[in-house]
């Protein structure tokens, strides 16, 4: 174990200049947090900044709607990027960036990651003929583990190797189609429930900008109305990210594409332009859920997003439940004015029935149909921007959310998100800006603030103040919670130094469930970054705090390198120390990850992690990325429990990945 420490001090300590490669998760880092990465939904974010990495946009040819899908963007930073490029177009270098005074250098780093430059494009059709192009890829990923968990010997139906397909066709800007194949460590293949080889499947093919159809759907998509308060099974707004975009929220159609099995819609869906002003977007969706069958075999308890099918009993609730959602949004949209209307119905083929017995579910969704209708709405004017949206069900509960953003000056701004969810409000497929995770059973108020007193130095902060009137999971009664976070980055040339800290007071349930007392939670985290014409580097500190007089501790320390072998082999590396007390102290490193698969081992106890990451690119068609990570535990001889306990102290997995571009 001594040896194990001392070559991984030795390895944290190099010299920086030997470093990583430029890429979004590793910008995009300093705009989440824990719950971020926690979120059910982080893997569709993820899906979506990989998406738009392989396939950039030409900035000299972006529109307003293109910007809007970057989720880090703020109004101000999309209308000063339209107006720029409006004016100077074609741009020729990327330093010009630093022209438009609202990105500052780690937004600017962020954009470069999406966008290249590239010829304005002509309106004249026989130019944008000879631009069509057909474009296939093929990507296969594997995991290889080398271990055996106790399902892998008695308990597991498929296979301890994680695998998985992706496909994409693209013709033009108009067509697109594609196909993904995933299969879970531990699932049957070409058995039981899965016949038709993989355990879950995605397809979708996608129409864009034809005549008045602005973009149309069939197949496996996402959705987003407003808010996310009657329908978002796309991008989450959490609070980090919300003050990164101050409150801007997209409205989007988007293929899924992941290999996330939860959180999608099934059938058909379009966008129209009926004119210049208004857009009409109906959609009708037919799926199957996993359900949690009750004693009476004709309702369920809940809903399963977990999406694992490993065992008789997981494999039972596959596919059990039907569910229809059918609905539209008629939008209209006037310069910086902007309304909708919304109305979504859904219903399942097994009664919604939780157990009303455990007093935190029980005003959970209840029986076979649902109904919500929502307006939202907004509008800015120069330092002011104004959003919202308002919504009810079908029994008249109401969930309201509503923004102001306002620019004090040019280098500070101001942001309050407001929202009420009624304990009683249910929408099947809501997810929004909360504390609790939930549309519902919960009111709050949030203000934060983003202040650039020079071009090097950003100071960003947040509170939140959360009140529940009804019970919660480990809470019994009505609760209150607050947040607060603040985070200061400086720029030096090529270096960037960043430092956060996060408070959270929140009041649960004592031992003996007759009162609440307060659980305080204290992060914090020191972040150097160097990015060079070709070299740069991570070191990451991060120190945990949770409860008062028992505190659980805990602290890592990890640095990301890499080096450009050639112009077409990249080597990365990194290694991390960690030492927490239990789980609830828990900390997330960052590593490099295969394409289209986000990084972040939860790492506690005692213990280092070290991963090594070949990239190559054997032609202009053949790309190769493997990677070996290894995490090592000095104070224990298991790892997990039940059917996923490693007899071993260690874990080691492989990842194998290839990509064929015809």
């Amino acid at each position: 174990m001594k040896r194990k420490v001392l070559w991984t001090i030795v390895f944290l300590f190099l010299p920086l200049q030997f470093v990583l490669a430029q890429s979004w998760e590793n910008e995009y880092q300093q705009y989440m947090n824990m719950d971020d990465i926690e979120s059910s939904t982080w893997e569709e974010t993820s899906e979506l900044l990989s998406e738009l990495e392989q396939h950039p946009l030409n900035l000299n040819a972006i529109t307003r709607e293109q910007l809007e899908c970057l989720p880090f963007l703020t109004e101000q930073e999309i209308e000063d990027i339209c107006a720029y490029v409006y004016r100077y177009a074609p741009l020729k270098s990327m330093g010009e960036l630093a022209m438009m005074a609202s990105l500052d250098a780690n937004k600017r780093r962020l954009l470069q990651c999406f966008v290249y430059l590239g010829e304005v494009e002509q309106q004249d059709s026989v130019e944008i003929k000879h631009k069509v192009y057909d474009h296939h890829e093929v990507i296969f990923t594997a995991k290889i583990p080398f271990y055996q968990r106790e399902g892998d010997k008695s308990g597991y139906l498929g296979e301890r190797y994680r695998h998985q397909f992706r496909y994409r066709y693209q013709h033009g800007k108009h067509l697109r189609l594609g196909l993904v194949g995933a299969q879970d460590a531990g699932e049957p293949f070409l058995t039981n429930k899965n016949k038709m080889g993989y355990d879950f499947y995605s397809y979708y093919l996608m129409v864009n900008e034809w005549k008045m159809v602005k973009s149309a759907i069939v197949g496996k998509y996402r959705m987003s109305m407003g808010m996310g308060l009657v329908l978002n099974n796309d991008f989450m707004l959490g609070k980090t990210t919300a003050l990164a975009s101050m409150g801007r929220q997209r409205q989007v159609l988007q293929p899924h594409s992941s290999t996330s099995s939860d959180h999608y819609l099934q059938g058909i869906a379009a966008t129209l332009r009926l004119s210049p002003q208004w857009t009409f977007t109906p959609f009708f969706s037919y799926r199957l859920l996993d359900g949690t069958v009750n004693k009476d075999s004709l309702t369920i308890s809940s809903i399963v997003t977990g999406g694992y099918h490993r065992t008789v009993g997981e494999m039972a609730k596959k596919d059990n439940t039907g569910q229809t959602t059918a609905g539209s949004q008629l939008v209209y949209k006037q310069g910086t004015f902007h309304v909708g209307l919304g109305v979504v119905y859904t219903h399942v083929s097994r009664s919604l029935n939780p157990n009303r017995n455990v007093i935190y579910r029980y005003y959970y969704p209840r029986g076979k149909d649902f109904m919500n209708i929502g307006t939202d709405y907004g509008w800015r004017s120069g330092r002011l921007a104004l959003s919202g949206e308002t919504a009810i069900d079908r029994k008249g509960a109401l969930a309201t959310m509503n923004t102001v953003s306002y620019r004090l000056m040019p280098e500070l701004n101001m942001l309050v998100v407001q929202r009420f969810y009624g304990m009683k409000y249910e929408a099947l497929h809501a997810q929004s800006f909360s504390e609790g995770g939930r549309v519902q059973n919960e009111s709050g108020i949030y203000l934060g603030m983003e202040w650039k007193p020079s071009h090097r130095l950003v100071v960003s902060a947040y509170g939140d103040w959360a009140y529940f009137p009804w019970a919660r999971y480990q809470v019994s009664r009505s609760s209150k919670a607050q947040d607060y976070q603040a985070t200061m980055t400086y720029q030096w040339h090529d270096w960037s130094f960043s430092l956060r800290y996060r408070m959270r007071l929140k009041e649960k349930d004592n031992e003996e469930k007759t009162a609440l007392m307060v659980q305080q939670e204290q992060r914090a985290r020191l972040l150097a970054t160097y990015h060079g014409t070709k070299l740069s580097s991570r070191t990451q500190i991060d120190l945990a705090s949770i409860g008062k007089q028992t505190a659980s501790w805990g602290w890592s320390i990890s640095q990301q390198m890499g080096y450009q072998l050639s112009k077409n082999m990249e080597l990365h590396a990194g290694a991390a120390y960690f030492h927490t007390d239990d789980y609830s102290s828990r900390l997330y490193l960052y590593e490099r990850g295969m394409l289209y698969q986000f990084s972040n081992p939860v790492c506690y106890g005692h213990g280092i992690r070290y991963s090594l990451m070949f990239k190559a690119q054997l032609s202009h068609r053949l790309f190769v990325n493997i990677k070996a990570g290894v995490t090592d535990y000095f104070d224990r001889s298991s790892i997990s429990s039940g059917l996923q306990q490693i007899n071993h102290s260690s874990q080691t997995d492989l990842d194998l990945q290839v990509k064929w571009r015809f």
